[in-house]
């Protein structure tokens, strides 16, 4: 009887601070902000949406998991003919795939203080990449905020088709508030 308490107590224990690291990421006090040139002029855009987890604890960055899903259809570049436009087929194909999804196989130390390097996957349209960039993650009274930028090229992902006036290149900058 006292085994079978002490490890249900033990077993308590750990979920109760596994529990704790394991952050959910938020729309508020989040951006998910993308910006691309089209005929030369830079036009950006936001996503929301943001659904999973990320598993935190800056003395230990290596057992830290991003696992983080945007909404496809949050789409919003504060034009909504474009938004209507960028959601069917030729673009994000909303429709068929829904979710934009971005997660770690490592995660690293940085060489300064809050900083780190994402190495890890980012799926858009059915289509996996691989990706790594730097971040800092500040903690706040609730949780973290995440922040980084990357760049991609959208046809590597099938996004856009061959559109000319379009640019292949998109930059991307992320501030994901967790709690």
């Amino acid at each position: 009887m006292k085994n079978l308490l002490l490890s249900i107590g033990l077993s308590i224990g750990v979920n109760f601070l596994f529990a704790q690291g394991k952050l959910a990421p938020t729309d508020a006090g989040s951006k998910v902000h993308f910006i691309i040139k089209n005929f030369g002029i830079s036009v950006g855009g936001d996503f929301t949406g943001l659904k999973g987890f990320i598993q935190f604890d800056a003395t230990n960055a290596t057992a830290a998991v991003i696992n983080v899903t945007a909404d496809a259809a949050t789409v919003n570049t504060d034009n909504n003919k474009r938004d209507g436009h960028l959601k069917k087929d030729d673009y994000f194909d909303v429709a068929k795939y829904p979710t934009i999804h971005i997660v770690s196989s490592k995660i690293e130390k940085g060489s300064s203080i809050n900083a780190y390097l994402f190495t890890g996957n980012l799926t858009i349209k059915g289509v996996t990449k691989p990706l790594n960039f730097p971040f800092t993650a500040i903690k706040s009274a609730t949780g973290y905020l995440f922040a980084g930028n990357f760049e991609i090229a959208r046809r590597d992902f099938n996004v856009g088709g061959g559109t000319f006036p379009l640019s292949d290149n998109v930059k991307v900058s992320l501030s994901i508030a967790a709690k």
